[in-house]
């Protein structure tokens, strides 16, 4: 019986081992919910007292936070994480909008930076969206190569 050869196995990038050292916690779409929230808010706290209230500042900093909370969330809750960003970004930005006196004022800031920040909200939208296709793109892929 004549053998196969083996199948040749491209070289590891040296990236690999680097990320698998990386924590991987697997949430659920409520726990992956209350991650993105609660991080947003104590972004937005520390970015109100260390910076005096720049939006930008914050706008920055929901990038990684939208990417975190899609690669954390388990594959059976993908699709919450595009829906919990932005309400965590709303979340978030309370204490970072500038808003006069009462409910109202502070209502009326959080419209204004949800408005001028729309860009950013979008683009931590559009990395949390990318991110859950992918992996949901990968594990379609998987499950097709496991059962033909």
């Amino acid at each position: 019986m004549p053998r196969r050869p083996a199948p040749l196995r491209q070289p590891a990038s040296p990236v690999a081992p680097a990320l698998r050292r990386l924590p991987n916690p697997r949430l659920t779409g409520l726990g992956g919910g209350l991650f993105c929230a609660a991080v947003m808010i104590v972004l937005g706290f520390l970015v109100q007292v260390l910076f005096g209230a720049p939006e930008t500042v914050y706008g920055v900093l929901f990038l990684p936070v939208s990417a975190l909370t899609a690669l954390w969330v388990r594959r059976g809750d993908l699709l919450t994480a595009p829906v919990v960003v932005p309400i965590a970004f709303a979340a978030g930005l309370l204490p970072v909008a500038d808003g006069g006196e009462g409910v109202g004022g502070r209502l009326m800031g959080l419209v204004t930076a949800l408005a001028t920040q729309a860009g950013w909200l979008y683009g931590g939208t559009l990395v949390a969206a990318l991110i859950t296709l992918g992996r949901g793109l990968r594990a379609a892929h998987h499950r097709r190569r496991r059962h033909p």
